[in-house]
């Protein structure tokens, strides 16, 4: 869905360049949703899947080679596509075939709209057809790799024949599934020198039903979450333990873009404050497969909000991750509670609205204009010291003309605290799985 109004929300690999290159592997990246079309019909469809997929993020809980260089991915908001998540460009195949992937760091299986053996969906969306594809090979159900290391990513039982392929049923987080078989297949991907690079042998699946909102505007997911099978583990242990992205403001058009590295990120761009580079540790044991960080507490302004400290730690049902799949941002109920009702103090001067249909708390009429300046600064400390302190627009959403809501919802308690890609649009992220660490910095993404 357009709109101009704003929205809420794997050495074996055959590289085609010299291995004395030094290069890093981007994917251009774009925002997936128009959070607010002309109606709040919209909003509400978007945080319904917010709820859903936090739902399922913590009934989850409970069930390296290197070479210089790296790899880049285009990277957008999905704005103009009516979606609100981002999405990143990937050629797959051999000839390569290119398609707009949702980028997913709470995914662990990456798959494309695809036919295979005659079956997949084809209408209004570019299709990837596995057996014209010289670099296809399925996996068949009678494997070990099937009927065992492939169980965390749904795949099923059964097996009629020993040629038949392993096929999964994938369910997301917010309730949207996939369909289809597994295979291996090459990606084919440009390196930050401007050259192009083979990646065999990455886990893809070929879907051929899907249903749910998450996939609007979308040829599929890149699965980014921490998972031998996902593509972060064959990206990373091809161009070293780090992939980084810098998200644009989640109301940018097509146009505006940056990207989904591999690799080291670029430490020259103008557009990262360096100087205000900060650095936590990143847990990557304690909620797998998801990228865990460690809260202490949360400030306003000068102040230190009332929250308690075991609402942020994991081994008693808290804890907090960094999602792109999930637009808004999910606190325990008592530290939502604190940031709200802290924020709302600075509101006074606003008529609090509540929009039939809207499943948010804090909304405010701001016909007459409001500073937005005037806003205390949001501050996530983590341990180590470090202090993240996103930009007000990003806890302060524009929701409809003349209508601003607090980016919260309340995810109950004890609950997995969700900081989503609204909050950490306009910072470049850099997930350091060899030093689990997360170093971060604003910037404008361009």
């Amino acid at each position: 869905m357009k709109t101009t109004r704003a929205a809420l929300l794997c050495l074996l690999t055959t590289l085609l360049i010299s291995a004395a290159d030094s290069t890093v592997m981007r994917l251009e990246m774009t925002h997936r949703d128009t959070l607010f079309p002309t109606s709040f019909r919209r909003i509400e469809d978007i945080i319904g899947s917010d709820q859903k997929r936090h739902s399922l993020i913590s009934h989850k809980r409970t069930t390296t080679t290197t070479t210089n260089g790296g790899a880049r991915l285009t990277l957008r908001s999905g704005f103009d596509y009516g979606a609100a998540q981002y999405f990143a460009e990937i050629r797959v195949g051999t000839p390569a075939k290119r398609f707009r992937v949702v980028v997913d760091t709470g995914s662990e299986l990456t798959w494309v709209n695809c036919r295979f053996r005659g079956r997949g969906k084809t209408e209004n969306r570019r299709v990837f057809r596995a057996e014209e594809s010289s670099s296809f090979s399925k996996i068949g159900c009678l494997t070990q790799t099937c009927k065992v290391d492939l169980m965390n990513l749904f795949s099923l039982s059964s097996c009629p024949t020993p040629s038949t392929p392993c096929s999964y049923d994938y369910r997301y987080v917010d309730g949207s599934a996939a369909q289809g078989v597994f295979g291996k297949e090459t990606f084919t991907i440009r390196l930050t020198n401007g050259r192009v690079a083979r990646l065999p042998g990455v886990l893809v699946g070929c879907t051929n039903s899907f249903s749910g909102d998450s996939f609007r505007g979308a040829d599929g997911v890149l699965g980014l979450a921490l998972s031998d099978y996902s593509f972060t583990s064959k990206a990373t242990n091809v161009f070293g333990g780090k992939f980084s992205y810098c998200l644009v403001d989640h109301l940018s058009n097509k146009n505006v873009s940056n990207y989904l590295i591999f690799g080291s990120a670029s430490s020259s761009s103008s557009a990262t404050k360096l100087n205000a580079t900060r650095t936590t540790p990143l847990d990557l044991k304690v909620i797998p497969p998801f990228y865990a960080v460690n809260i202490i507490g949360l400030s306003l302004g000068e102040t230190m909000l009332d929250i308690p400290t075991q609402l942020w730690d994991a081994t008693q049902g808290g804890g907090t991750i960094l999602d792109s799949g999930t637009s808004l941002t999910f606190l325990a109920d008592t530290a939502y509670k604190a940031v709200v009702s802290g924020l709302e103090r600075y509101l006074v001067g606003l008529k609090r609205v509540r929009p039939e249909g809207l499943p948010i708390e804090y909304c405010f009429d701001t016909t007459s204009g409001f500073n937005e300046s005037k806003l205390p600064q949001l501050m996530f400390h983590f341990k180590g010291g470090a202090r993240f302190e996103p930009h007000r627009r990003s806890y302060l959403i524009d929701a409809a003309p003349g209508v601003k809501c607090l980016g919260f919802v309340s995810a109950g308690e004890p609950a997995t605290n969700v900081i989503g890609n609204i909050m950490q649009q306009n910072y470049l992220w850099e997930f350091d799985l060899v030093t689990s660490t997360l170093t971060f910095a604003p910037s404008t993404c361009l």
